[in-house]
């Protein structure tokens, strides 16, 4: 997601106060900042890196909690908790030198308010993970974010447990938990489970939001509770139970409580959940590259907390065998490039609509200014989700209107306006 429980080089900030919309649901809007890029528009490979680490050790943290929660068969075919991922050695070796600015990592971020009397905090939403945190009063190591102080709410109560993430590349942070009032966007919840910071690395300190607020399932919870969203339609304060994305380069907006017909165009296609793993899973996927299929039969986690699609390694290796001029770019990290003039036509489907992926979003950057080769937001890796599971972030995310619907277990996909 980000210093967040992830990552990552594109953000996004609230650029106006939740408005409501009728019949019921609630718009956030959200306003594109950065991305993978430099600012002459080539790659920016430590910042890839630095993403590709921490979304890593983020399913990593998520494989973790579902052990606890649930157990091991809950666990895709194939997943594992892998060891702790690092950054290179070359890195590692900068210490504390941040090479790039922290603003260009993915954060899609909105207003959220804590406590009674509210106390306000600019939060990432990230549908991979399940966890509320932010800064504490009392953390010392916390910088200029904003920070909760349970004692100003007549709603807080501390709670036992305890709270902690950590990243290869160093980042941390780790709190206690509390329950209190939430308020996202108009949609208010009561004894809401959030963890208060109480030690952060420089990492976070860095970060331009305060924290995060997580919108996948129970079952990879941290704290062991519902995250906002379930707690919402459990308490019957959405107006339905749930919530829609759109990323873009201009009027992007998480709306909860429903849809935004006003974005969209058609129906709505739904595809039920793959499995009780905790993440927005959903299968029968194929990919297709200039029509023909390169890859079909798997499933795929849509996770906002990602720019980059991360497919099994040998499953990446026989996508970009199906583009012509493609080759490896970073054997390491998984990254492919290809020729930029003349780009694949890409497309996932699930059964129905085949759902491309636009030149501009399928590329993140030339390799070098001039050099005319693209670095593609495909990637090979092994998050240790599953054997046949791929990962899909904001790079597909940005192409459709994007539904996670409790009420229906599914995920659904939109024609964009």
């Amino acid at each position: 997601m980000f210093c967040k429980a992830t990552l990552f080089t594109v953000a996004l900030a609230l650029i106006a106060s939740a408005t409501p919309i009728t019949p019921g649901g609630v718009r956030i809007p959200l306003q594109k900042r950065g991305n993978l890029q430099n600012a002459d528009g080539t790659f920016n490979h430590e910042a890839a890196i630095r993403e590709i680490v921490k979304l890593k050790n983020k399913h990593r943290q998520n494989l973790i909690n579902l052990e606890k929660n649930v157990g091991r068969q809950a666990f895709s075919k194939g997943a594992e908790i892998k060891p702790l991922a690092t950054l290179p050695n070359s890195f590692q070796k900068r210490g504390s030198v941040e090479l790039t600015d922290q603003e260009n990592d993915l954060l899609w971020t909105g207003k959220v308010s804590i406590g009674k009397p509210a106390q306000s905090f600019t939060i990432d939403f990230d549908t991979g993970s399940s966890d509320l945190w932010v800064p504490a009063s009392s953390c010392s190591t916390c910088g200029s974010h904003s920070k909760y102080d349970p004692s100003s709410s007549s709603g807080s109560k501390k709670e036992s447990g305890s709270f902690s993430i950590s990243y290869g590349d160093g980042s941390t942070a780790s709190g206690t938990p509390y329950t209190d009032t939430v308020t996202v966007g108009g949609v208010t919840v009561t004894g809401q489970y959030l963890a208060a910071v109480t030690d952060e690395s420089a990492e976070f300190q860095k970060d331009p939001s305060d924290g995060l607020l997580g919108l996948a399932f129970p079952a990879i919870s941290n704290l062991k509770h519902d995250p906002f969203f379930f707690t919402a339609v459990s308490q019957k304060t959405a107006k339905e139970g749930a919530f829609a994305f759109k990323l873009g380069s201009s009027g992007s907006e998480l709306f909860i409580g429903g849809t935004n017909d006003g974005l969209y165009s058609g129906k709505v296609e739904y595809h039920k959940v793959a499995s009780s793993n905790g993440f927005w899973q959903i299968g029968g996927a194929s990919a297709s590259v200039g029509g023909k299929s390169v890859a079909d039969g798997f499933e795929t986690i849509i996770d906002s907390g990602s720019t980059i699609i991360t497919a099994p390694t040998g499953a990446a290796q026989t996508f970009w065998a199906g583009v012509d001029g493609a080759q490896e770019y970073d054997q390491q990290q998984g990254l492919y490039q290809y020729p930029c003039k003349s780009a694949p036509k890409v497309s996932f489907s699930w059964g129905g609509n085949n759902w491309e992926i636009s030149s501009d979003n399928l590329s993140l950057g030339e390799t070098s200014s001039g050099s005319g080769q693209c670095v593609g937001a495909i990637a090979g890796g092994d998050l240790g989700l599953g054997d046949n599971v791929w990962l899909l972030g904001d790079s597909f995310m940005k192409n459709v209107y994007t539904v996670f619907s409790v009420d229906q277990n599914s995920v659904g996909f939109a024609k964009l306006k």
